[in-house]
C-alpha cells in the first residue's frame, strides 16, 4: 500500500461541488485507515474553508483549488480562491458570550474559529489576487 496521496481539484462555483473534495478526501482517509472521528474533523474543516473561498471571494464565476496531501499521520490541504481578498487580522474573533449576551460582530468570523479549532495548524495568506487557507491536521 502506498504511503502517501495527493489530490489536486479545480471546483467551479456549482451547489454542493464541495461534496466532490470531501468524497475524495474521504476515500483517502479510509484506504490509510484513518479513524471516522479525525475524517469527520477534517471533513467539517475543507467544507468550510471551500464554501468560505465561493461565498467571500467577490466573483460571480469563482472556483476554489484544492490540493490534498495526505499520509496515515498528517493531512495538508490548500484551499484558493481567487477573488479580492480580505485582511484576516481585521476578523473579530468571535466570543459565544457576546453572541448570547446579542452583542460584538455575532455574524461573522465563526467560520475562522471552527476551522482553527479542528486544525492543529491553519494559515491563511489573503490579498487583491485571492486568498489560500494551509490546513494542516495530524491524524494520528
Amino acid at each position: 500500500m502506498e504511503s502517501d496521496f495527493g489530490l489536486n481539484l479545480k471546483l467551479p462555483k456549482i451547489p454542493n461541488i464541495e461534496l466532490v473534495a470531501l468524497e475524495g478526501l474521504e476515500r483517502m482517509g479510509r484506504y490509510l485507515g484513518i479513524t471516522n472521528e479525525k475524517l469527520g474533523e477534517a471533513r467539517i474543516v475543507v467544507n468550510e474553508a471551500i464554501i468560505n473561498g465561493f461565498e467571500h471571494s467577490g466573483m460571480e464565476n469563482s472556483y476554489v483549488n484544492i490540493e490534498f496531501m495526505m499520509t496515515k499521520e498528517k493531512l495538508t490541504v490548500l484551499v484558493t480562491d481567487f477573488g479580492k481578498g480580505f485582511d484576516p487580522e481585521k476578523i473579530e474573533v468571535p466570543e459565544i458570550t457576546k453572541k448570547i449576551d446579542g452583542g460584538g460582530n455575532s455574524k461573522r468570523g465563526w467560520g475562522i474559529k471552527l476551522m482553527k479549532s479542528l486544525s492543529d495548524d491553519l494559515t491563511i495568506e489573503s490579498g487583491p489576487t485571492g486568498t489560500r487557507i494551509t490546513i494542516i491536521k495530524n491524524l494520528t
